[in-house]
């Protein structure tokens, strides 16, 4: 697997419904520039269905909260 290393990272925020620590959330990357997410990892036949993923990739799950409040930011 090939790993993407970022130089930095900027928390945003997370999932709005969540208490402690461990939770869903969205990260703004500089170098190279994007977003990291934290989410739950799905499962075999969920993966299955999401199509062109390629070996390096995979695939998690956040509630919609998480990437919604991204078109406020536009």
């Amino acid at each position: 697997m090939i790993a993407v290393k970022i130089e930095r990272i900027e928390y945003m925020w997370k999932d709005t419904g969540s208490g402690g620590g461990g939770c869903p959330s969205l990260s703004k990357t500089h170098g190279p520039d994007g977003y990291a997410v934290v989410g739950k990892i799905v499962d075999a036949e969920t993966l299955a269905k999401i199509p062109q993923i390629a070996d390096d990739e995979t695939a998690v799950w956040v509630p919609a909260n998480v990437l919604d409040r991204l078109k406020d930011l536009a």
